[in-house]
């Protein structure tokens, strides 16, 4: 997730008019509607809208949008944000980027606009193994080191929490100012749900993993295991758009066990709902709004704090107007 809306918006034909010449401006869609390009089914237009479908479009429309003073944001699948009613004012980068290569045997790059999903078929199709674990996890590539992507695996023999960060050799970053560089996995700062990409503007346009050779029944066990176990925790994004979880994980408590215990699960504000199977995830149950999600995670703030005296602290991104 990358974005910059410091300046104030302009007006359509002036954005396309400064973004001439460094990005094809007959490929700018006007006033696109959001929702469709998010995992909440939420979100009003956008001024422009334009996708980069190689990591050198999506470097150059970044570029571009910086020089003219234009707001930008940078839109993978779409997931762990909610984009307001009123949508963007400024330019959505729509980023399909998704080129993949084997530079060396044990040894894949992609760039940032590859789903999870795709490469994980592709490298298990090459009998690699090390991303398997984030499977049924909606995120590009870009989006996974953004957030340093994560999964709890559910078997016994590797019942912890994995980290995308232990594959990740390298990646290619945009710099803020316009650079490119390539950095080793330690320079990338994991945290938890963190890395060096937030605060910092740069931009991720490609990513090595370093994987090994696995044996492919062991590792379809593991798709069909983690799959099975998401499936049974989590709501199902085609029947329930969610962003995934709303709150920032409380350690040693967990916020949805704190929204569980006041029996908020089911709780609703017009088409947004708590789910009734993960208390921290709120889902669209049809027509929900951005300001219907607002008051829900206001209500469940409250009643929390109320309650325990715990501040319950979003961690989905909040894009647009609202």
């Amino acid at each position: 997730m990358s974005r910059e809306v410091s300046a104030p918006a302009k007006s359509t034909d002036a954005m396309r008019e400064a973004l001439r010449g460094a990005i094809a401006v007959e490929q700018l869609r006007t006033a696109v509607p959001l929702a469709p390009y998010t995992s909440f089914k939420i979100g009003g237009p956008a001024d422009l809208l334009y996708d980069a479908t190689t990591a050198d479009e999506l470097a150059s429309a970044v570029t571009a949008a910086r020089s003219a003073g234009i707001p930008w944001f940078v839109l993978g699948l779409g997931a762990n944000i909610l984009v307001g009613d009123k949508g963007f004012r400024g330019l959505v980068i729509r980023n399909t980027a998704g080129h993949v290569e084997f530079p060396a045997p044990d040894r894949v790059r992609a760039e940032s606009g590859t789903s999870v999903a795709n490469l994980i078929k592709i490298a298990v199709g090459k009998g690699l193994s090390g991303l398997e674990h984030y499977v049924g996890i909606p995120s590009t590539v870009g989006g996974a080191v953004w957030q340093n992507l994560h999964f709890l695996s559910p078997a016994p023999e590797r019942e912890r929490t994995m980290f995308i960060a232990e594959v990740v050799e390298s990646v290619e970053l945009l710099l803020a100012d316009g650079a490119r560089r390539t950095v080793s996995g330690e320079e990338m700062a994991f945290g938890y749900d963190t890395s060096r990409l937030h605060g910092s503007g740069e931009i991720a346009l490609a990513v090595t993993f370093k994987l090994a050779p696995g044996d492919p029944f062991a590792m379809h066990r593991v798709l069909q295991e983690n799959l099975s176990w998401r499936g049974s925790r989590h709501p199902w994004l085609d029947v329930h758009p969610s962003a995934g979880s709303i709150f920032k994980k409380i350690e040693g408590v967990g916020a949805g066990r704190l929204i569980d215990q006041l029996g908020l699960k089911g709780h609703r504000i017009g088409g947004a709902q708590i789910s009734h199977i993960h208390a921290n995830i709120m889902v669209n149950l049809g027509g929900a709004t951005a300001a219907d999600v607002r008051a829900l995670i206001a209500h469940a703030q409250h009643a929390v704090f109320e309650k325990f005296s715990e501040r319950l602290e979003p961690e989905i991104g909040f894009i647009g107007e609202f």
